[in-house]
C-alpha cells in the first residue's frame, strides 16, 4: 500500500475585517449567464452546487445532487457533502480566502461562488447557501443565485454580516486544467489530494499536472504525480516521478518505498529489493520502519508467486 501524501496544509485562517475591503481599483462585475436552479424547501445546498457545477461543465442535475448531498434529519446539507459530491462529479472543490476581493477575483475569472450564510442570529440559525454572481462596489451592492430569487440584490454590509456568521466560507468548482484566481499552495494540494482518495484518479492526474506548471520544482507535486500514476497502473510513469525525486533527495525514504513498489509491479524485483534494501539502512524512524519491513516482504511474496 502507498504512504498517504504528507503536506504541509495552511489551513483557512481567519482575516480580520479590515482588510475585507475591495480594492479600490475593482469595478463592477457580473455573471449574468449563470443558470438558476431555484431551491425547493431546505435545499439551497443542492440548489447552489448544481449551479456551480454545471456552470463547470459538469454533466449534472438537481435531483442527482439532492440524492448526494441533501440529509433530510438535518433539512439540509453539510459542507463536507458539497464537497464530496463536487469531488464525484470529478471537479475539483477550492476553498478561497474568506474575503470580498478573493470572490471578486474568482467572478472576475468567469466563477460564480458558493457561500454559506446565517440570515438568522447566532441563537437561533438559519443557514443558507448562496452562490455570488456579482459585485457592485460602486452601489455597495452582492449579487445573487439564492433560494428561489434568480437575481437577489444584497447591500455589501448585509452580505458581510450574513456571511460572517457562516465563518466566511466559500467555494468554487475548479475543472481539474484550472487554478484558483488567489491560490494557497497548501490549500490547493490538498484540494487535488482529497479528490485522488475519492477515486477520481484521471481528474486528479490532470489537477497534478496543472500544478507541475506552477510549482515544477515541488516535491509534493511530484509526489502527486507518482502516486496517482500507481494507483492508476501506470508503473513505469509513477517511477520516472519517483525517481526524479530522489535525484533531489535521495533520502526521501517515502519516495524509495513506493519507487521499490513500482518497480516490482513491473516485475524488476532486484531492483526492487535494492532500493528498499537502500530504504531499510538509510531509516531512522520507527514508525516508519515497518512499512519498509513490509514492503520488503511484499516484494519478496511478488517475487515467489512469479517462480
Amino acid at each position: 500500500m502507498l504512504p498517504a501524501l504528507l503536506l504541509l496544509l495552511s489551513g483557512c485562517a481567519s482575516i480580520p475585517d479590515a482588510v475585507r475591503e475591495l480594492d479600490a481599483n475593482a469595478g463592477r462585475v457580473e455573471l449574468e449567464d449563470a443558470p438558476f436552479f431555484p431551491q425547493q424547501r431546505y435545499q439551497c445546498g443542492p440548489a447552489a452546487l448544481t449551479t456551480v457545477l454545471t456552470m463547470s461543465g459538469a454533466s449534472v442535475s438537481l435531483p442527482a445532487i439532492v440524492d448526494k448531498v441533501y440529509l433530510p434529519e438535518k433539512s439540509g446539507s453539510l459542507q463536507v457533502e458539497l464537497m464530496a459530491a463536487t469531488r464525484t462529479s470529478g471537479r475539483l472543490p477550492y476553498v478561497i480566502d474568506g474575503t470580498l476581493s478573493a470572490v471578486w477575483n474568482e467572478l472576475a475569472a468567469g466563477r460564480a461562488v458558493v457561500v454559506l450564510q446565517n440570515l438568522g442570529v447566532a441563537a437561533i440559525p438559519r443557514w443558507h447557501y448562496a452562490v455570488v454572481v456579482g459585485i457592485d462596489p460602486q452601489h455597495g451592492e452582492v449579487i445573487l443565485r439564492s433560494g428561489t430569487d434568480k437575481r437577489r440584490i444584497t447591500a455589501t454590509k448585509t452580505f458581510l454580516r450574513t456571511w460572517r456568521r457562516g465563518e466566511y466560507w466559500a467555494i468554487v468548482v475548479l475543472r481539474p486544467e484550472e487554478m484558483p484566481a488567489n491560490v494557497d499552495q497548501g490549500r490547493y494540494f490538498e484540494a487535488i489530494a482529497a479528490l485522488e482518495q475519492a477515486g477520481q484518479l484521471e481528474e486528479a492526474a490532470v489537477a497534478w499536472q496543472t500544478a507541475l506548471r506552477v510549482w515544477p520544482d515541488s516535491s509534493a507535486v511530484l509526489f502527486g504525480l507518482g502516486n496517482v500514476r500507481f494507483a492508476s497502473g501506470q508503473f513505469a510513469e509513477a517511477e520516472e516521478f519517483y525517481r526524479r525525486l530522489l535525484a533531489r533527495d535521495e533520502r526521501l525514504l517515502v519516495a524509495r518505498n513506493n519507487l521499490a513498489l513500482a518497480l516490482a509491479r513491473q516485475q524488476k524485483f532486484d531492483a526492487a529489493l535494492a532500493e528498499i534494501s537502500i530504504a531499510l539502512a538509510q531509516n531512522s524512524d520507527a514508525g516508519l520502519l515497518s512499512e519498509l519491513e513490509h514492503t520488503q516482504e511484499t516484494i519478496r511474496k511478488m517475487q515467489a508467486d512469479t517462480k
